[in-house]
C-alpha cells in the first residue's frame, strides 16, 4: 500500500482500508497511545474513551502489499496471489526454527537478508500468563504491546530470526508462547517476578542453550541484562465476560469504547481485534 502521512485526524469520522492500530508507550506513567489507521486518515482512540463508536465495513478489501481488491483476506491483509509468494506470508515466520534460506528455496532473498538476518530478541511476557516470544530488535516494545503484555523481560539477543526460532523451541518445553485473549482482556492478569522465572528457566534449560551456542558460536547467543519492562493500557472498565465482533458476520458495530489492549478495540458491546481485518475498508465514527 502507498505511503501515508501520519497526521491525525481531527474529523469525527474517517474511513478507509484498516492496518493495525499504532501504539507508543505512555510516559512518565501514563497508559499507551493508541491511533487508529483507516488508509492515509487517523483516529487517537485514547480521546474517544468512554464515547460512542461505530465501525462499518463497507464490504470491500484490498490487499495491504499489491492494494488489489480481494474478496478475501489471507494472512491478515494478503491477497490469495501475494500470500503465496510473499516471504513474509512463509511458514517460516511463524516457525522461524523451520528457515530454508541456505536451501536455496526462501521466496525472497532480498527480504529475508534484510528482515531475518538481524538481530531478534527472545522475551518472557506476561500478558495473560508466563509466555516467551522473539521479535526483532527494532520492534521492542511495540511487540509487546500488540500482545497486550504488561510485563516483558528481555533474555536474549540472537544475530538471526532462525536462531531465535531454535532459542524459542527450547524454552517452549518448560513455557507457552501463546497468549490467552480472552484472558488477557478481562484485565486480572497476576503480576509476576520475571527475572526469578528466566533465571529458574536458565537453570533447567542450561544444557539446550550450550548445545545451540556451540552450533552456532557462544556470540551467537548472548545473555541480556535488561531490566524488566511494565506496559499500561488506557482501559476505563475491563469486561467481565469476553464477547468477540465479527466483522464478516456483522458489517456494522457499535458501542461505547471502554479501552484499548492489544490490538482490542474493548466495547460496552463486545471486543473486536483490528488486526485480524487488516485491508477491510471501514468507516469509522466516534
Amino acid at each position: 500500500m502507498p505511503a501515508v502521512a501520519e497526521s491525525i485526524a481531527a474529523a469525527a469520522e474517517v474511513q478507509g482500508c484498516l492496518t493495525k492500530m499504532a501504539i507508543a508507550p505512555g510516559e512518565a506513567g501514563q497508559p499507551a497511545r493508541y491511533t487508529l489507521r483507516a488508509g492515509e486518515q487517523r483516529l487517537d482512540l485514547n480521546e474517544r474513551l468512554g464515547r460512542p463508536l461505530t465501525l462499518v465495513w463497507t464490504g470491500a478489501i484490498a490487499c495491504t502489499h499489491c492494494g488489489r481488491a480481494t474478496k478475501k483476506s489471507f494472512a491478515q491483509g494478503y491477497c490469495y496471489p501475494c500470500f503465496k509468494k510473499l516471504a513474509q506470508c512463509d511458514t517460516c515466520i511463524m516457525k522461524p526454527e523451520t528457515c530454508h534460506f541456505f536451501d536455496g528455496t526462501c521466496r525472497e532473498p532480498e527480504w529475508a537478508e534484510r528482515h531475518c538476518f538481524q538481530p531478534h530478541i527472545v522475551y518472557l511476557a506476561n500478558a495473560s500468563g508466563l509466555k516467551v516470544g522473539i521479535t526483532r530488535g527494532t520492534q521492542v516494545p511495540t511487540r509487546w504491546l500488540d500482545q497486550g503484555a504488561v510485563q516483558a523481560l528481555p533474555m536474549f539477543e540472537v544475530q538471526t530470526r532462525q536462531q531465535s526460532g531454535f532459542v524459542e523451541t527450547l524454552f517452549k518445553e518448560e513455557v507457552s508462547d501463546r497468549t490467552n485473549w480472552r484472558a488477557m482482556l478481562k484485565g486480572d492478569t497476576v503480576e509476576m517476578d520475571l527475572p526469578a522465572e528466566r533465571d529458574r528457566l536458565l537453570v533447567r534449560l542450561e544444557s539446550g542453550l550450550a548445545n545451540l551456542r556451540e552450533r552456532f558460536g557462544e556470540d551467537a547467543i548472548r545473555l541480556l541484562d535488561a531490566p524488566p519492562v511494565t506496559l499500561d493500557y488506557p482501559v476505563l472498565e475491563y469486561p467481565t465476560k469476553v464477547a468477540s465482533h465479527n466483522l464478516d458476520k456483522t458489517p456494522e458495530i457499535a458501542g461505547t469504547l471502554l479501552g484499548l489492549k492489544g490490538q482490542y478495540l474493548i466495547l460496552d458491546s463486545g471486543v473486536i481485534n483490528l488486526r485480524k481485518y487488516t485491508g477491510y475498508e471501514v468507516r469509522v465514527a466516534a
